[in-house]
């Protein structure tokens, strides 16, 4: 991948699997959003991936849409017991409140629920090395509406 995403976009991606909010079928996945008001596709062909999540469409790098189906997938190390701490956490409205730092809004959950910073950090950046090692491409979904 060209562009190297967030640290903190792993732990989204941990809380959408802890919480069950991704569909996966053959070639596609449905991933809602913490605060349910959204939904994500993410497509794939081979090594080809596409997602309508803001991240991957206008950032362009892989957001946690996409990092979550690359962990189902097992193209990345998913650590389960750490994900599940993840469960329940309104990235929505903390990412809102940390007016989009990621690093804060991450601080704020893990002392909330108790995740050992340190732990999480060391896992995130693991996940981080193997996606740089992945021979994945990256490009904008088609979003409903749109051409």
């Amino acid at each position: 991948m060209k562009k190297r995403p967030p640290l903190e976009k792993i732990y989204e991606a941990y809380s959408a699997i802890a919480d069950d909010r991704v569909s996966m079928g053959e070639h596609e996945a449905a991933v809602r959003s913490s605060d349910g008001g959204g939904e994500y596709r993410v497509t794939w062909t081979g090594d080809a991936y596409a997602s309508t999540d803001n991240a991957t469409y206008w950032q362009g790098y892989a957001g946690y849409p996409v990092l979550a189906v690359l962990l189902l997938q097992g193209h990345l190390p998913l650590d389960r017991t750490l994900a599940g701490r993840f469960a329940g956490i309104r990235w929505h409205e903390l990412n809102a409140r940390h007016k989009r730092d990621y690093a804060a809004a991450a601080r704020e959950a893990m002392e909330q629920n108790g995740i050992p910073a340190e732990e999480a950090d060391t896992e995130a950046r693991r996940v981080l090395a193997a996606l740089e090692s992945l021979p994945v491409t990256l490009g904008r979904g088609r979003r409903p509406g749109k051409g």
